[in-house]
């Protein structure tokens, strides 16, 4: 009991705005690691931050799609992230995409494709491969993560194939949501004839990209049966799915454990690193 008092406490933290995530970027590592910036379209919305060890060459390339429920959420909040997979080796990507209330769905699925684009087609200056390329993504970013992976026509439109990604890692991923009960989430995914194609789990089919589902079992934001669900939708259809479930970890705190002083809410990095580098190699 004591140890989830800590993490909710850590998990409030985490969820309050913008300082917390100022205090583990401040942390972050600096040696080593190369920060640059760039645009991967037109627009204040369509910067994204790069990560890099220095001197990488052929390194994976992850794209990092950051949450805030399709309506917030800036890619200076995660240096902490970017850098911490750079010290690890990889050459981290973190985009920001438009949210409502300037666009609706699915605008931040075409942005977030855009990216991914960008990100291939530049990988190789950053020292990265772009044949390992992975996709990652938390709360409202792992559902525009799965979105890509999972229906082609997002990265179609962008000329790739979900067969691109060497794999998608998925934190806390709302992959199921429906019926909505939120009056903004109805606002933000339009009529109701149109929202089944907001849900990951309606698009499942045989040779999707492997991925990693994560999630806490005290995630009373976005529900862990979503991972759940999804995963087991992805095995039924002969796909490979990894389903962590962390004892005790809510929603914001599985990101939080990335920076060094939270690692100790739970391995998500250890896992996340485990499942890029197996992939990496096939």
């Amino acid at each position: 009991m004591a140890r989830r008092a800590v993490l909710g406490s850590l998990g409030a933290l985490l969820a309050s705005a913008c300082a917390p995530t100022t205090l583990l970027n401040a942390v972050a590592p600096r040696g080593g690691v190369v920060t640059s910036s760039a645009s991967y379209a037109e627009g204040p919305r369509h910067g994204l931050d790069i990560y890099a060890p220095q001197a990488a060459h052929g390194a994976p390339v992850v794209v990092f799609i950051y949450g805030g429920g399709w309506a917030a959420g800036d890619r200076g909040m995660y240096r902490f992230l970017g850098a911490r997979l750079a010290a690890e080796g990889l050459v981290c990507m973190v985009p920001d995409y438009r949210v409502w209330p300037e666009v609706r769905s699915p605008d931040f699925v075409r942005d977030a494709a855009k990216a991914v684009a960008w990100a291939r087609a530049h990988a190789a200056e950053h020292g990265g491969d772009p044949g390992r390329l992975f996709l990652m993504g938390h709360s409202a970013g792992a559902q525009i993560a799965a979105l890509l992976a999972l229906n082609p026509a997002w990265l179609g439109a962008e000329g790739m194939r979900p067969r691109d990604l060497r794999g998608v890692v998925g934190l806390s991923g709302p992959y199921d949501f429906l019926p909505l009960q939120s009056a903004r989430l109805m606002e933000i995914f339009g009529p109701e004839e149109t929202r089944p194609a907001s849900q990951p789990i309606n698009f499942v089919t045989p040779g999707a990209p492997p991925m990693l589902l994560a999630t806490g079992d005290d995630d009373t934001t976005v529900l862990p049966r979503n991972s759940e669900r999804l995963a087991a939708r992805l095995r039924q259809a002969g796909n490979e799915a990894e389903l962590i479930v962390y004892r005790g970890v809510g929603h914001a705190a599985i990101v939080g454990a990335f920076a060094a002083p939270l690692g100790f809410i739970a391995p998500v990095r250890q896992d996340v690193l485990r499942f890029i580098t197996e992939r990496s190699r096939a």
